[in-house]
């Protein structure tokens, strides 16, 4: 009777010991998922106020880069043209209408201008055409500057669905750089180079020819804004930045980044 009584015993603590521990799976199971759903929402909420300051920030290079263009350029032009027009003498046929030709060229010229200035007005749009072809934009409208060489060669082996959304990030992460680098390098050549590697990998690499500085004894608020947001941005969107740079040597930046 007593083995009877601790065969049962024994029956009851063994079953009870293992409903124990499997409540205790279930609750570390349960703490274990709410705490990857909420690091996730903390990783989504972080992507999407990148994504949107991002876009923010592209409208405003864009009107920035607009009001600089119709001040330097278009407005330069519209007074030739006004003054060409001036100038012209009705006594004198022949010259007055090779000053007539010159304002009918300056104000086709302008009106050349003012459809570029339209199509960067669309801003994100660029996006929508592919990384590849908004980065060209850009590499166009530094040329126009005349200030810098630049070597620039962009893939056009993307895969045929892209996302817009990391596109844009890493498209102001690009014109984060090369504002930089027309702040603060003196550079007169750049390297501009976007490849879609084996992998599904992409690869934005910038490199320039400036003063260069000491990267390895910058302590963290010598590095500035610009370079926590390239390294933050590219973090958030599962890539690695390589920042190479020396005193008198330049800087070479390369950005790696998933891409499926």
């Amino acid at each position: 009777m007593l083995d009877t009584k601790q065969e049962i015993f024994n029956t009851v603590e063994l079953i009870s010991i293992f409903f124990i521990i499997l409540i205790a799976i279930i609750i570390i199971t349960a703490i274990l998922y709410y705490n990857r759903k909420r690091l996730h929402r903390i990783e989504v909420s972080n992507f999407q106020n990148i994504l949107i300051q991002s876009q923010l920030e592209v409208q405003e290079q864009t009107m920035q880069t607009i009001g600089a263009d119709l001040h330097d350029n278009i407005g330069q032009l519209l007074s030739l043209t006004s003054l060409t027009l001036n100038s012209v003498e009705l006594d004198n046929l022949e010259k007055a209408q090779q000053k007539i030709d010159a304002a009918i060229d300056l104000t086709l010229r302008s009106i050349k201008e003012m459809r570029l200035l339209g199509k960067l007005l669309q801003g994100d749009q660029l996006i929508t055409l592919g990384l590849p072809e908004a980065i060209r934009h850009e590499v166009n409208w530094l040329e126009r500057s005349g200030k810098y060489q630049i070597t620039h060669g962009v893939t056009d082996e993307m895969p045929a669905s892209s996302n817009p959304d990391k596109d844009l990030i890493v498209f102001r992460i690009l014109q984060e750089i090369l504002n930089n680098i027309i702040k603060h390098s003196q550079a007169s050549c750049l390297d501009i180079t976007l490849e879609y590697l084996p992998g599904n990998t992409l690869q934005l690499h910038i490199a320039d020819d400036g003063v260069g500085f000491d990267l390895e004894n910058m302590t963290a608020g010598q590095r500035g804004m610009g370079l926590q947001n390239i390294q933050k941005r590219t973090t958030i969107i599962g890539g690695a930045v390589q920042i190479k740079s020396a005193p008198g040597e330049g800087t070479h930046i390369t950005l790696i980044i998933p891409y499926p």
